[in-house]
């Protein structure tokens, strides 16, 4: 994963106050801790910050004070409404050091005919070099029968990643699809569940059954 060059400014004020000042500012209030250091008050550019944390595990390049310290997003804080940075715990890592990230997985390919691809874990936890964290996993489910089974420990990873879950952890399930009638049957039962009356046909009350009572005389002679 390449490195992002973020160029970060020392702060003194802290505080709600102080947050949003700098949010006004169209910047991010950070703070970059780790490896037995005191906690570094930064702000960090809002638009390239945001580009940056798009990616899973992003590699922080932060310069401040004259020199550039290499960083992993711990934490980031996002406004649930305007989707802004509103804070960012960055986590100082050094190159040759191995990190535990959990890693996105990701599922491509077409399984066998009449299946369905159930995905079990959309991440994985694996121990990477930090200057050497996949963006993603991908699993292949191209023509898998149903039945089929991939765990932790049947992924493909790249070189110097270890996987940190179990490895019996289930990923990816092949099973068959459901049937119609399957599907039929668990839509009624969850309208059951739900309070939902059984949609009448149009027409069914109406319907008689022949050959019963007296018949009407006919008006044809």
């Amino acid at each position: 994963m390449p490195e992002v060059k973020l160029t970060a400014e020392s702060r003194t004020e802290f505080g709600k106050g102080a947050a949003r000042r700098i949010r006004r500012a169209a910047k991010v209030p950070a703070v970059l801790y780790g490896h037995g250091t005191d906690p570094v008050h930064i702000t960090l550019p809002g638009h390239e910050t945001m580009l940056a944390l798009r990616e899973t595990n992003a590699l922080l390049s932060v310069v401040y004070d004259g020199r550039a310290q290499l960083a992993l997003p711990k934490q980031v804080q996002r406004d649930p409404l305007k989707h802004t940075i509103e804070h960012v715990d960055l986590v100082l890592v050094r190159r040759g050091e191995k990190v535990t990230v959990d890693v996105p997985v990701e599922v491509e390919g077409e399984a066998a005919p009449d299946t369905l691809v159930v995905q079990d874990r959309n991440t994985i936890s694996l121990e990477a070099e930090a200057t050497n964290i996949p963006n993603e996993i991908i699993v292949s489910v191209e023509g898998l029968i149903a039945g089929t089974q991939i765990l932790a420990g049947d992924l493909e990873l790249p070189e110097g990643s270890t996987v940190q879950d179990d490895e019996d952890v289930l990923i990816v399930n092949v099973v068959n699809a459901p049937t119609a009638a399957e599907v039929e049957a668990e839509l009624a039962e969850a309208e059951a569940v739900a309070g939902i009356e059984p949609t009448v046909t149009e027409g069914a009350e109406d319907e008689t059954v022949e050959g019963t009572g007296d018949a009407e005389p006919s008006d044809e002679s």
